[in-house]
């Protein structure tokens, strides 16, 4: 993955067309979108796509290791931090990290500053469309956890909405905006008058052509291509999760504890990173200083209360 470049998907109605397998035009890799400041994915596979697939391979032969069913010894090591106490032999410490993992490097979180969202919300065509972008960047589930919600767990009373969380399977009731429920309600009178099903047990979002068929990840990723290419824009998915934490994060009256609770963070320290100031924010913040600093350069020096300029030259006998 660190020499090979990403295979070139093509999509299946291109396929079925019998078009030529060279892709859509795409911006060029590592150039940034005009709107987002955020570079095109390039030809190579990331830092980051590399240590969760390392990662992931650990994980899966370790377990065959343990179970008998696979190698004699794991491809993919632990890393270890060497260490000599005096007087001891050679001893290392296994740490949680693979021996061959990449370094990943450190980066702010990719929240959608209000102005661009704003440009995004009204980019959008259908009720439903902004139903669960008002969801995402109110409760900051994750996309995959909005999609498994039923047609029972909406309670607009209470402002909550149940989920079920990825990893522990668990399901939590999150809260969110007043207006989520208002442009949910608009989906749904629109859907049920559509022929969806209407049911508690049901899924809550569908497809808004027949044949209905429950909401996917790809479609509603689909939903906000579409939007992106009005706006030329690259905004993601889980973009809306890291703009609702860092507006949680960022609130003076919200503790951190129950931002991580709503978030479904395992550690506080994963939470943190929403704490400092965005991109945008300290750009701003910058801008504001060298502004104050300017208009004080302007003002002229006043002297101290009871100063005399003739107080020099009667020290000196007015020779000043």
């Amino acid at each position: 993955m660190q020499i090979a470049p990403k295979p070139v998907r093509v999509h299946w109605r291109r396929k079925a067309q019998g078009a030529s397998i060279l892709p859509l035009a795409r911006p060029l890799p590592g150039v940034p979108n005009a709107v987002t400041g955020r570079a095109a994915p390039g030809v190579m596979y990331s830092a980051r796509t590399r240590v969760h697939s390392e990662a992931v391979l650990r994980s899966f032969c370790a377990f065959h290791l343990e179970e008998g069913t696979g190698p004699i010894m794991n491809p993919f090591p632990a890393g270890r931090d060497r260490r000599r106490p005096p007087g001891t032999g050679r001893s290392f410490r296994v740490t949680s990290g693979g021996r061959y993992r990449p370094s990943v490097p450190t980066r702010l979180p990719r929240r959608i500053p209000d102005g661009r969202f704003n440009e995004l919300f009204a980019a959008l065509k259908y009720n439903r469309d902004r139903a669960l972008l008002a969801f995402w960047v109110s409760n900051g589930a994750r996309t995959e956890e909005l999609l498994t919600s039923r047609q029972r767990d909406p309670l607009p009373g209470d402002q909550l909405l149940g989920v079920i969380r990825k990893g522990t399977r668990a399901y939590q009731q999150l809260p969110s905006s007043p207006d989520t429920f208002v442009w949910l309600r608009l989906y749904q009178e629109e859907s049920w008058r559509a022929g969806t099903p209407r049911d508690p047990a049901a899924p809550l979002w569908w497809t808004l052509r027949r044949p209905f068929r429950p909401l996917n990840y790809h479609a509603a990723r689909a939903m906000l291509n579409r939007a992106n290419t009005l706006l030329e824009a690259n905004w993601t998915l889980h973009d809306l999760r890291h703009t609702a934490a860092y507006r949680m994060a960022r609130e003076p009256k919200l503790a951190l504890t129950d931002v991580q609770w709503v978030l479904g963070h395992a550690h506080l320290t994963t939470t943190q990173i929403y704490v400092p100031a965005g991109r945008d924010e300290i750009i701003e913040a910058v801008r504001a200083h060298h502004l104050r600093q300017e208009r004080l350069a302007r003002i002229p020096a006043v002297p101290a209360a009871g100063y005399r300029p003739q107080a020099l030259n009667d020290l000196f006998g007015g020779s000043l």
